[in-house]
């Protein structure tokens, strides 16, 4: 029988670390991605501390909901350890000892020249009617169980375990029950708000099963997800995501950088590749964010000459060549001084471009006239300088954060403007 649309998909954490400030659900990123590639959506994700009665609940509210729920963690040998008994419990089915998982974990400890310590011998207790899946890196077997049409499928918590277990043995059965086909894309966006970006494309909101919309918001970037899925071919799915990002596309227009999924720094570089353009960096608030951002692409050398972190107006003087009047009558956090250190960072590294920011990070050091997040982004070329005023909200690392997205984002728009410019004159 072929799906006719993509199945739906609880993911359920198992573990009280995971509720605290300590540690993080990894195991769900690396879930939700392949369940992905193979035509499966996750609907849900839950994180449940280490209590029985707390994950029967969750687990007869997923089985109402969704089609396939995958619990992670709790098959270890503790008593804390809750999940066989907390997912037998709210099925109604016993615990049966398994005599070759018995054996399997026997002899893992034999190899090791170690006896095994009793706890171990519940790890080998399986829900009556699961099938066992093998884990060759540890002592905690896998379970797959049906419930009706429903399928519950148990793993291991550590990564190390369950991402070996899954792609040898769960991804290839559950590959085959879909039989449909996803495209995704994902349109990264700047300049805009995340209110912005929604204002823009609401009404483009697909009202269908078949296509699929995500907004993710991070400082100073948004990104689009979009996808299409198609029960017949991939060509299809295809076809429906062309359609479907063309929309997105028109109404985003410039604000979008990426459709590849390349960083902004990465978009950055390559322009400056192909217009066979240098680029220096001064920062200030920003402290060598943007010039780390830039290193971190592989080839950077080509094109990135120079950065420089001018924090005191005594640097911004020796290294940058701003006039101590202009900082005396401005402010080192003005347009003037911006505009006076993107001139200044070009003539010192001899760039094609240069880059400057200034502001006030917070938390303190903002006044009524100067408030914190207040930044100014400088580009200067051979023809001219553009200085722009920003006002940033957020806490000191995101306004850095902020900044140094701006500044790259003026270097990118330049680019591609010069780029039109070029292509009118020789038309």
């Amino acid at each position: 029988m072929i799906n006719k649309r993509p199945g739906r998909v609880e993911i359920i954490a198992v573990g009280s670390e995971l509720l605290t400030p300590h540690f993080q659900d990894t195991n769900s990123l690396y879930l939700s991605a392949r369940l992905n590639d193979l035509g499966w959506t996750v609907a849900f994700k839950t994180i449940v501390g280490d209590n029985a009665e707390d994950l029967r609940l969750r687990l007869r509210e997923a089985l109402r909901r969704t089609e396939l729920v995958i619990v992670m963690g709790g098959l270890g040998p503790t008593g804390d350890d809750i999940t066989r008994e907390a997912v037998a419990g709210a099925l109604g089915r016993d615990l049966v000892l398994q005599r070759d998982v018995l054996e399997g974990i026997e002899d893992r400890f034999r190899r090791r020249q170690l006896p095994m310590p009793k706890p171990n011998r519940k790890q080998a207790f399986v829900i009556r009617g699961a099938a066992v899946l093998p884990n060759k890196n540890g002592t905690a077997p896998g379970q797959v169980l049906m419930v009706g049409r429903k399928k519950i499928v148990l793993l291991p918590g550590p990564p190390h375990e369950l991402k070996p277990m899954c792609e040898e043995s769960v991804w290839p059965a559950l590959g085959k029950e879909r039989s449909g086909h996803f495209s995704r894309a994902v349109l990264k966006v700047t300049g805009l708000t995340e209110s912005m970006v929604d204002a823009l494309i609401s009404d483009l909101y697909p009202k269908r099963a078949d296509l699929g919309l995500t907004i993710l918001a991070s400082p100073g970037q948004i990104e689009v997800h979009l996808s299409a899925f198609s029960a017949g071919s991939g060509v299809l799915a295809e076809k429906k995501l062309r359609r479907l990002k063309s929309k997105f596309m028109g109404r985003l227009r410039n604000h979008v950088f990426s459709e590849t999924g390349d960083s902004l720094e990465e978009v950055v570089g390559l322009l400056l590749k192909k217009q066979k353009k240098t680029l220096a960096v001064a920062e200030s608030c920003s402290g060598g964010l943007i010039s780390h951002r830039l290193t971190n692409v592989p080839g950077s050398s080509e094109y990135f000459l120079e950065g420089a972190v001018a924090y005191s107006n005594a640097a911004k003087i020796e290294l940058l060549a701003v006039s101590p009047d202009l900082i005396k009558t401005h402010g080192a956090v003005s347009f003037p001084v911006a505009r006076a250190m993107a001139s200044g960072i070009r003539r010192r590294a001899r760039a094609d471009l240069g880059l400057a920011v200034t502001g006030i990070a917070g938390p303190t050091g903002g006044s009524p006239e100067k408030p914190i997040g207040l930044v100014f982004t400088a580009l200067a070329w051979p023809g001219g300088t553009e200085v722009q005023k920003n006002l940033f909200l957020g806490k000191r690392e995101q306004v850095k954060l902020q900044s140094a997205q701006k500044g790259l984002d003026m270097v990118r728009r330049h680019l591609l403007q010069n780029a039109r410019s070029k292509k009118r004159r020789n038309r």
